[in-house]
């Protein structure tokens, strides 16, 4: 009887706590298209330029937010290319190599760089630049480059131990069974491992891609200015909605420049949501090609 009364009052929680959480969200998203929904059109996004003159890059954005969502997916890719492939492959060596005393240390030192501020990530990433700017260049500054290295250490240890939790949690029968037929410990990686443990890994992927879509104070300190203009390379300055959002917040002069804050914030969102969708369709497809090739 008190089992079945612990049961049901856990059940009963989760329910209240899911509803809870739909509802905050439904709420901040009503907040924001309240504020901000009048301003949503083309002009928010492309000003007084023509369309397809700025997504052809006939004529470049003063007014609108295009160089600020080019710049953030710029940001968002940037960083993944660098910390996906180092992540996933620390993972598999956490889980799959690496033993004892050294082990232990690894385990404390990404826990303690996952627990690190982004601001203070920031100030490094900052630092790194005057370092550079003072011993080789006068012209190395602030970039999207410095950007995406810091935001990439930011996420690193997530995807690490996301990996790495995600491999040890494999079933032992299933883990065995290649190598009782000759597999060699590569092949059972790369074959039997990965790719049942390809759901967990995405969904680090996924929350690290949020993560860098929203980090504000490591891309202020490390390369995003409030007019830049679409990035010329990886070497220059650039935009990025997270510090639209902050600057406009913070140095408003008018109700209608207010609204154009909530716009982009609401124009986050579905950016963030659109990722989201590209990434779950991403991780099915690869489960399916590693699965079945």
């Amino acid at each position: 009887m008190i089992r079945r009364l612990i049961e049901g009052s856990l059940i009963l929680f989760s329910w209240a706590a899911g509803l809870l959480l739909t509802l905050a969200f439904l709420t901040l998203v009503g907040f924001l298209l309240q504020k901000g929904g009048t301003s949503l059109g083309v002009n928010l996004i492309f000003g007084d330029t023509a369309p397809l003159d700025a997504l052809l890059l006939r004529q470049q954005v003063f007014d609108g937010l295009f160089p600020a969502i080019i710049g953030t997916l710029l940001l968002i890719a940037g960083s993944m290319l660098i910390a996906i492939p180092l992540g996933i492959a620390a993972g598999i060596y956490m889980a799959e190599y690496c033993r004892g005393r050294v082990k232990t240390f690894f385990s404390l030192l990404f826990d303690i760089l996952a627990g690190v501020p982004s601001i203070i990530v920031g100030l490094a990433g900052l630092s790194l630049t005057i370092f550079l700017h003072r011993s080789f260049s006068a012209q190395i500054s602030t970039s999207l480059l410095i950007s995406c290295l810091s935001l990439a250490l930011l996420v690193l240890p997530y995807l690490i131990r996301t990996t790495q939790t995600a491999l040890e949690s494999i079933d032992p029968l299933i883990r065995m069974t290649a190598p009782a037929l000759g597999a060699s410990r590569l092949q059972n990686i790369i074959r039997v491992l990965l790719p049942n443990s390809i759901s967990e890994i995405g969904s680090g992927i996924i929350l690290a891609t949020g993560r860098c879509a929203e980090d504000t104070a490591v891309i202020m300190l490390t390369g995003a200015v409030a007019s830049a203009g679409l990035p010329r390379s990886i070497f220059s300055q650039y935009e990025a909605l997270p510090f639209y959002i902050y600057y406009i917040s913070s140095q408003y002069s008018g109700p209608d420049e207010l609204r154009r804050g909530f716009g982009a914030a609401i124009l986050l969102i579905l950016l963030c949501a659109g990722l989201l969708l590209t990434a779950l369709w991403m991780q099915r497809r690869l489960k399916t090609i590693l699965l079945y090739r």
